[in-house]
């Protein structure tokens, strides 16, 4: 990216060398050369930005209309009618599998 060189306040506040009949056309000429280089690259600048916005958008549509389609094949899949009493038997069967015998000496040892 080009650089930028003035800003509003810089253009509003030059001050040109005056000459016995105004200003130097040179300077001024210079001056006015890099404002229009500065504009350039500004128009430049906003037409990339609004084609990146434009692909962008276009982007975020398209992929919202996946989103959207995958959703709704999201809802159609059975819903599991596990409980917890489900989980904890067969957190304890897993348990007294995995511990065996140490398990079911231990409960009759650590009881209140």
């Amino acid at each position: 990216m080009e650089k930028i060189n003035f800003t509003p306040k810089d253009i509003v506040n030059k001050h040109f060398r005056p000459k016995m009949r105004g200003y130097d056309p040179a300077d001024v000429d210079e001056f006015l050369d890099d404002v229009i280089k500065d504009y350039e690259t500004y128009s430049k600048e906003t037409q990339r930005l609004q084609l990146e916005n434009d692909r962008l958008v276009s982007k975020v549509d398209e992929l919202t209309k996946q989103l959207s389609v995958s959703g709704d094949s999201q809802v159609s899949r059975p819903v599991s009618n596990v409980t917890n009493m489900d989980i904890l038997k067969r957190l304890s069967n897993l348990e007294r599998h995995v511990f065996g015998a140490q398990l079911n000496n231990d409960d009759h040892t650590d009881r209140f």
